[in-house]
């Protein structure tokens, strides 16, 4: 039997417009790789290369012509004429909100955060100018899980951005985070809601320690200083696999 060539199985290549700007990529690339592919910035906070991308902290939001609804960027795919805009007053208007809305549900001082200087929440804010919360804060109590003998997790500090659940899942294999509640009441948990310390799955590789973007997951007796995640080991393991498997 003659083998099917691999060109006839490859990605469509589409030119569309970002910012006005032509572009051209494959379709199965998302708006927010071909964006800084060609050095255009789009903020995110629950993307990272090498992890599933879910569109949860909707900071990522973009304008498509045709589209009355903003489109989180690092799902949505590519067509052929698509014009995108990534960077307008509406948009900084939403990013904004977004930002002071993770600042007014949890706990993110910064000042006495063992991650601060190295916080991607931190950063976002830095970029987008937030200087103040408008809103008020939301003082719902949570728990500070300190029963690892390794790591410390600070549910405050949480911002649902599922890092520690996917790279859990799909890098790890260990399938220790999960997700618990809905709405208001979601939160990160691990194995069924039991305490870290006494997880049977968890294998101590510290992977979401790494990809935390805030001070939710850290290393124990880490002062800020300290406290530098190396996060692009995540899509080189990946890869590395890919190429391996």
């Amino acid at each position: 039997m003659k083998a099917t060539p691999k060109s006839i199985n490859a990605p469509r290549v589409v030119t569309l417009k970002i910012n006005g700007q032509d572009i051209s990529g494959r379709e199965d690339e998302s708006i927010l790789d071909l964006a800084r592919e060609n050095n255009i910035f789009i903020p995110t906070l629950c993307h990272l290369d090498g992890l599933t991308d879910i569109g949860a902290c909707r900071l990522c939001l973009v304008e498509v012509q045709g589209m009355n609804k903003l489109q989180p960027a690092c799902v949505l795919r590519p067509s052929e004429g698509m014009e995108v805009n990534t960077d307008s007053p509406r948009l900084q208007r939403y990013r904004r909100m977004v930002i002071e809305m993770l600042f007014a549900e949890g706990n993110h001082m910064c000042s006495v955060c063992v991650s601060n200087g190295h916080c991607d929440l931190q950063a976002a804010a830095q970029i987008l100018g937030m200087d103040h919360v408008r809103l008020d804060y939301f003082s719902k109590p949570r728990t500070l899980d300190g029963s690892h003998p390794r790591f410390v997790f600070d549910e405050n500090r949480c911002i649902l951005c599922t890092r520690c659940v996917r790279v859990c899942a799909e890098v790890e294999g260990a399938f220790t985070w999960g997700v618990m509640g809905r709405g208001i009441d979601s939160r990160v948990i691990t194995d069924m809601d039991e305490r870290w310390g006494e997880s049977t799955t968890c294998t101590g590789c510290s992977k979401c320690v790494a990809v935390c973007p805030t001070g939710a997951i850290v290393d124990k007796g880490k002062g800020a200083s300290e406290m530098v995640k190396h996060r692009e080991f995540v899509a080189m393991l990946r890869e590395q696999r890919e190429r391996e498997g």
